[in-house]
């Protein structure tokens, strides 16, 4: 059995717990507010962008990133594709700026490229976590027709990966070729 904490050390845990829940809380909101503060720039880069496509030579749209955006190219592209992607910021409630970026495919470099080097996911792992996604919304909607046509249009994928899982399926372990 162990013996009670001294009324000191309760008192200051307390106060150290109730002060995690306030930070927990304040950084929700900070990254609410950056992400909605992106896809707000990025909804007004988007109609910058077909104003400036509609009244000026092309390569102007670079140009006019350069000369007024405080950011980068790369962080213009990317505030106008997370705008682009979806009428409302709201569907990314608690998540990061990053972890929304990820989620959509939205290229994003290291936060010090030289220090800490990432290579980006190779494209089969991008496509194969949407599609883990979109079997997930499947098994929601079980046995009604929009189920049957994933499974007819998933059909073909199916038969071509089959033969690079099949030797798994017969001796209950991994191929001796699989990564």
């Amino acid at each position: 059995m162990n013996p009670p904490p001294a009324d000191g050390s309760a008192a200051e845990i307390n106060r150290l717990h109730a002060e995690v829940q306030r930070c927990a809380v304040q950084s929700r909101d900070h990254l609410t507010a950056a992400l909605v503060a992106a896809w707000e720039a990025g909804r007004l880069l988007r109609a910058e962008h077909e104003r400036v496509n509609a009244t000026m030579l092309r390569g102007a749209w670079s140009l006019w990133v350069r000369k007024n955006f405080r950011g980068s190219a790369k962080t213009a592209k990317r505030y106008m594709a997370l705008a682009g992607a979806a009428s409302d910021p709201a569907v990314f409630a608690g998540l990061s700026l990053r972890q929304v970026y990820f989620r959509l495919g939205i290229a994003t470099e290291p936060k010090k490229r030289r220090q800490h080097p990432v290579s980006p996911l190779p494209e089969y792992v991008r496509l194969a976590t949407r599609l883990v996604c979109a079997l997930r919304r499947v098994r929601r909607l079980a046995r009604t027709p929009a189920a049957d046509a994933y499974r007819r249009d998933l059909r073909l994928l199916y038969e071509q990966l089959q033969p690079l899982f099949g030797d798994v399926n017969q001796r209950g372990g991994h191929g001796s070729n699989t990564p």
